[in-house]
């Protein structure tokens, strides 16, 4: 009998077939270059392992490559009647509804799964994390719940744990356990350094705590030994842009940004390279610093190809934001006019927090501050609900927060800065307090 890294039984009977898909899977749960390789050599190796073509349809997944994981996870459902387990069959059926864009669907039975199998990190994976079933399912609470589903879970697994620990600390670090969840991932890192959602929870923890050095240093240190063809690779890249911007250097995060991160040179996942260029390039926009019209327009081109329809919400959001910023009325428009019928059918779990983001940063590219404000103060509370990370979504507090000052609310702007201050120290921040003091 042949296991996987948690001791579950996987039905193959190459042992070389197994250790591939064990090296594979700790690969793929780390971001690390070569677990393609991996699983394709388990298949190779035993053309029906089914657990085998389900990790590589994931895989295909993440790396943008819808048609071949349709493929792959078809054919791990074919051969996984005819030769699985109970577990492994339920495995391939969350996989299969995740991969089939059945997200609602997939969050339920992952969690199903789970009540029976806790150490299936495969199918723990998919709940957890900014991009996970909970962030994109809409939940205000979605933070909330990824803590809940670890804390659940959290005694079958050792406290040396690599994997459970950086997702148990990340969870709590984006919950506001920042110090808890800061010293796990820690932990985490010293335990496997090759982790590469590891050192992206850290500084999103990081981030939480307002130790922009430390994270400076972390990614400084780490990153050269990250192969650019790393799926995080681009979107490390743009936390170290962050701290540049909050610094107050545009120049070495616009640097930064044609390096590592923009559509021409980043090998990350679309959905990084449209939200990272996005939000990056409103970003410095928003201090007072230029970013110009050419890199728009490079993103546009890019997003416009790659998520031409509207339907997802943290996605949507940024789309919204390339057409504000690009003085695209009709795409805007469109996208806007989009989601409103898709929330009034009820198939936008989001809700109408996302158009009215996208009229919001409308008013605030042309100009009209006061706009922005009336526009989106009213859903601040609801932009949880598109879901990414902490430092992903303060973007758009971050529009609220310069719409305010611009539009003369001086006082509600000031309060939102305590606020914020009173969370985590930002020098960005102290020189917005500091300029509305003055």
């Amino acid at each position: 009998m042949a296991y996987d890294n948690h001791g579950l039984s996987i039905s193959t009977a190459s042992e070389t077939a197994a250790a591939h898909y064990r090296a594979g899977a700790t690969l793929m749960l780390a971001a690390w270059p070569g677990a393609a390789e991996r699983f394709d050599a388990a298949i190779a190796d035993d053309p029906e392992f089914a657990l085998a073509r389900a990790a590589r349809a994931r895989l295909h997944a993440l790396s943008a490559q819808p048609a071949e994981a349709r493929v792959q996870i078809a054919e791990a459902g074919r051969l996984v009647v005819l030769n699985g387990t109970e577990r492994e069959r339920s495995h391939v059926d969350v996989l299969t509804l995740a991969l089939t864009n059945q997200p609602n669907q997939a969050l339920v039975g992952a969690l199903a799964h789970l009540d029976h199998w806790p150490r299936d990190t495969v199918i723990l994976s998919l709940p957890l994390g900014a991009f996970g079933l909970f962030a994109f399912s809409g939940m205000v609470d979605h933070d909330q719940a990824r803590v809940d589903l670890c804390e659940r879970h959290a005694s079958q697994f050792s406290a040396d744990d690599w994997w459970f620990l950086t997702y148990r600390g990340w969870s709590l670090a984006e919950n506001g356990e920042v110090p808890r969840g800061r010293a796990m991932l820690e932990r985490a890192y010293a335990l496997r350094a090759e982790n590469a959602n590891g050192v992206h929870a850290l500084a999103h923890a990081l981030f939480e705590a307002g130790a922009s050095d430390d994270a400076d240093k972390l990614i400084a240190d780490w990153l050269p030994s990250y192969d650019r063809s790393g799926l995080l690779h681009g979107h490390i890249s743009w936390h170290a842009a962050l701290i540049a911007l909050e610094r107050g250097d545009a120049e070495g995060a616009l640097a930064i940004y044609a390096n590592q991160i923009q559509p021409s040179v980043s090998k990350s996942m679309p959905i990084n390279v449209v939200t990272d260029g996005a939000s990056l390039l409103w970003r410095i926009r928003a201090y007072g610093h230029e970013a110009p019209d050419s890199l728009w327009q490079d993103i546009a081109d890019y997003a416009d190809r790659s998520f031409p329809k509207a339907g997802r919400a943290f996605i949507d959001t940024h789309m919204l934001i390339i057409a504000a910023a690009t003085a695209n009325s009709t795409a805007l428009e469109q996208r806007v006019a989009d989601l409103d019928a898709l929330v009034k059918s009820g198939a936008l779990g989001a809700g109408a927090v996302v158009p009215a983001i996208g009229r919001a940063v409308s008013a605030f590219a042309n100009g009209n501050a006061a706009e922005c404000v009336r526009l989106l103060e009213p859903v601040a509370s609801e932009v949880v609900r598109i879901g990414g990370s902490g430092a992903q979504r303060e973007l758009i507090e971050d529009t609220l927060l310069v719409a305010l000052m611009r539009s003369g609310e001086t006082k509600k702007a000031r309060a939102l800065l305590d606020r914020r201050l009173h969370r985590r120290p930002s020098p960005r921040d102290m020189r917005w307090l500091n300029q509305l003091a003055a």
